[in-house]
């Protein structure tokens, strides 16, 4: 562990500060300093973002920071273990890859009308109702210029159960026993990236965050209404991210079981949020933990900490440092923009270095590209005092938008 000096608060690095670009450097210096920062923990696949770095843990006192979250509130991850080995699968996957893609939309795209819970199964169980009640009550919808409340909730319906962009994923996936697993990654979608832009703009109109020296820092205030609409929309959208996955990872069942031909047996789903805002006390001191690019670690619970298209991800249970806030990282994380992997590397590239898995090789997804990403050996030999792995995971399946 490392720590930065001439910070209000303290700041607790898992990598080398030398190794974080400046950018990233200054953007935690400036978390440190805000009034309301108690502390700050770095995991070792930081990067610089918007506001708060990637890859950051900011305990506040009696305030938050929606950039310290993020846009894609409560994105995280999903795996489960299948009956499945090596030996059971074709030597083609492009079947089955078909059938995923049928199966889950990606990109922009939703489903048509909406997912289909019964069929899936999990339409007993969960208040379902209750959760689409709450739309009802998020703030501030009317001052998304382009559209209009129900436009926005049929849109949140048509996504649940959908991928999206970037570096969003499903997987299929082989541990070190050749047990074959179904990951994914995702998170709130439209409706989520809506709701925290317009709370990210009412934050920085507040009187109090006219003078910080990044106004995308700006944060809200414990005990004010800015706050309590915040936190409320918050957690429904971090709720809406996890439904998201259970849908979408339901749908990658069935569609492996029609890829291959056969029934599927699953074990219970790990799931872990890595965007995402916590209440939890350090030091005696109630604090509004925001993870941006981090997993929690509190109780031994397990973890998903991914690499990229073509280096495999590793399955994880927390030591529950609280130095780190009980945190660990959520990736490898990006060691370069898009933009420049675009310039830095060809489709040839790609190519060589996805070899085996069976994914997208094109132009399109050549920002995704493995060299783009820090490696991910280095990224859990920095934090062996923060998690303990259970599975080594192998990537040979890849499904991006």
């Amino acid at each position: 562990m490392h720590t930065l000096t001439g910070t209000a608060a303290p700041v607790r690095l898992w990598t080398d500060p030398e190794s974080v670009e400046p950018g990233a450097l200054t953007q935690l210096r400036n978390c440190a300093n805000l009034p309301w920062t108690h502390g700050v923990a770095v995991m070792p696949d930081v990067h610089q973002g918007y506001g708060a770095t990637v890859g950051s843990v900011v305990a506040m006192r009696d305030a938050v920071s929606p950039g310290a979250v993020g846009v894609d509130i409560g994105c995280g991850m999903s795996a489960v273990r299948t009956d499945l080995t090596a030996g059971d699968l074709p030597d083609s996957l492009g079947r089955v890859r078909a059938q995923v893609e049928r199966a889950v939309p990606v990109g922009r795209a939703g489903h048509r009308e909406g997912p289909d819970l019964a069929r899936l199964g999990i339409e007993r169980g969960y208040d379902w109702t209750g959760f689409w009640s709450g739309f009802e009550r998020l703030h501030h919808l009317d001052e998304a210029s382009w559209t209009d409340a129900d436009a926005l909730r049929a849109k949140a319906h048509r996504q649940l159960g959908s991928l999206g962009s970037g570096n969003h994923f499903l997987e299929l996936c082989l541990d070190g026993d050749d047990r074959v697993w179904l990951m994914l990654h995702s998170g709130s979608r439209g409706i989520g990236n809506i709701l925290a832009n317009l709370h990210i703009e009412r934050a920085k109109q507040l009187p109090h965050n006219q003078a910080l020296p990044d106004r995308d820092l700006a944060v809200f205030l414990s005990g004010t209404p800015a706050m309590d609409a915040y936190r409320a929309d918050l957690y429904w959208a971090q709720e809406y991210a996890r439904l998201n996955r259970r849908v979408m990872m339901e749908l990658f069942k069935a569609a492996l079981g029609r890829g291959l031909g056969r029934t599927v047996a699953f074990e219970p789903e790990v799931s872990c949020h890595h965007n995402y805002v916590s209440e939890e006390t350090y030091d005696g001191v109630e604090l509004i933990v925001t993870r941006k690019g981090a997993i929690s670690t509190e109780g031994g619970r397990k973890g998903i900490i991914p690499g990229s298209m073509g280096t495999g991800s590793f399955i994880v249970s927390g030591l529950g440092n609280p130095q780190s806030y009980r945190s660990a990282s959520h990736g490898a994380g990006r060691r370069m923009s898009r933009a420049a992997a675009r310039r830095q590397f060809s489709v040839a590239d790609l190519q060589a270095q996805t070899e085996g898995v069976e994914c997208r090789k094109d132009a399109g997804v050549l920002d995704e590209i493995p060299g783009a990403y820090k490696d991910l050996d280095t990224v859990m030999a920095a934090q062996t005092d923060l998690v303990r792995v259970e599975h080594r995971l192998r990537t040979i399946l890849c499904v991006k938008g």
